[in-house]
């Protein structure tokens, strides 16, 4: 069990989430129960998902929030594709926040990789 605070990974999912509801803010109102609230709660799935992982008891549960948080990085990434080319954001705007989104699931990836080596040498002590 860690502070999930801590972790850069957690830190930059936050960042992201509060990016896209700074942003989806400025969406039409007919959008508020579509592509907005999806985005919303892909972008707080990822840090919670996080969060939920690090107050698990074991490393393997940890792997398995974390793979649930990439499946909804992913899902951010495609939502920021389609609100962009619906013409919710503008180019700019896209370009940040998926670029931040592609961050994101970088480091979560590196974080898998590395629980899965430490998880491959307590098996082989």
């Amino acid at each position: 069990m860690q502070d999930f605070r801590r972790l850069k990974v957690w830190q930059r999912a936050h960042q992201l989430t509060l990016e896209i509801y700074r942003n989806t803010a400025r969406f039409p109102p007919d959008e508020r129960f579509g592509i907005k609230a999806q985005l919303q709660r892909a972008a707080v799935s990822i840090g919670a998902n996080i969060a939920e992982g690090c107050g698990r008891q074991t490393d393997r549960e940890l792997v398995g929030f974390l793979q649930i948080a990439m499946g909804s990085a992913s899902e951010v990434e495609y939502q920021l594709l389609l609100a962009r080319d619906l013409d919710l954001l503008d180019a700019t705007t896209y370009a940040g926040l998926v670029r931040l989104a592609i961050e994101v699931k970088r480091m979560l990836a590196s974080l898998l990789v590395a629980l899965r080596k430490r998880g491959k040498k307590k098996v082989s002590q």
